[in-house]
């Protein structure tokens, strides 16, 4: 009997330490992945992505969000591109307002490129669209555009939200020079690329957001999940990747999978 109890002990207080880790801990910490790319024509450049935000309306994470753009800031970044899913779940109640995430982006210094995500489309696509239009924050929507970095030509393409809208893979390369970089918030999108850009980046999945040992991800919600659920890959020769995102959905927990700034350094 006290062995029972003494087991039934330690498994409670292992159960409280997981608990911790997986809802206190880990969703607000933050981790920086860097990846070196070779592209002789993006040589020199440097690119933060950053997707998946979720900031709900309480005051912890106006201090959440704020860390995130300070260690945008501290990358130094040429770049910065953002994945969608700004707001927080399905409803507006749920949410930091869009306006008020916008200002946050805002102090972002250098110029940033966005596309739009699932929740943004339940929140309302066009609330979020303007938010970060008024924040000097372009916003890609079956579009291109054309930058210069480091006196080199770029361009950038981006689509709808693959599963709350109408993305337009002919429309947003259309007229695309190279080099060329895409994004999309859901990387099944990446299905219908075929190698057309230089590299592609991606959010939505959070990487799985709890990853438990032996069993890998918990939940996957996108159609090619053992292709794109995480990290960097290769399809044609070209680099993909895959954010575990920042923040958290559905469940406020994350495990074995921590919040993530993309850094990629092109040589």
């Amino acid at each position: 009997m006290i062995k029972i109890i003494t087991l039934a002990k330690i498994a409670a207080v292992l159960s409280c330490l997981l608990l911790f880790d997986a809802i206190i801990y880990e969703p607000y910490t933050l981790k920086i992945t860097n990846y070196n790319i070779s592209n002789s024509k993006l040589a020199g450049i440097k690119i933060v992505f950053a997707a998946d935000f979720h900031i709900a309306p309480y005051k912890w994470e106006k201090w959440r969000l704020q860390r995130i753009i300070e260690t945008i800031n501290a990358q130094n970044p040429d770049l910065v591109i953002l994945g969608g899913d700004y707001v927080n779940r399905h409803d507006k109640k749920s949410t930091m307002k869009p306006n008020n995430i916008a200002l946050f982006l805002q102090q972002i210094k250098a110029p940033k490129v966005a596309v739009l995500g699932n929740h943004d489309s339940y929140y309302g696509k066009i609330d979020v669209k303007k938010s970060l239009e008024n924040a000097s924050i372009i916003v890609l929507d079956n579009q291109n555009i054309k930058l210069n970095l480091h006196n080199q030509d770029i361009y950038i393409s981006g689509v709808s939200d693959y599963d709350t809208d109408n993305p337009d893979m002919q429309k947003a390369l259309k007229d695309a020079g190279k080099p060329l970089i895409f994004v999309s918030h859901s990387p099944d999108a990446f299905t219908n690329l075929d190698g057309a850009a230089d590299i592609a980046f991606a959010g939505h999945t959070h990487g799985g957001q709890i990853i438990l040992p032996f069993f890998g991800a918990l939940v996957h919600n996108i159609q090619n999940a053992k292709k794109y659920t995480y990290g960097l890959i290769y399809e044609h020769d070209k680099p993909l990747i895959i954010s575990s995102g920042l923040g958290t959905s559905v469940i406020p927990a994350r495990f074995n999978n921590y919040p993530e700034i993309v850094v990629v350094h092109f040589k």
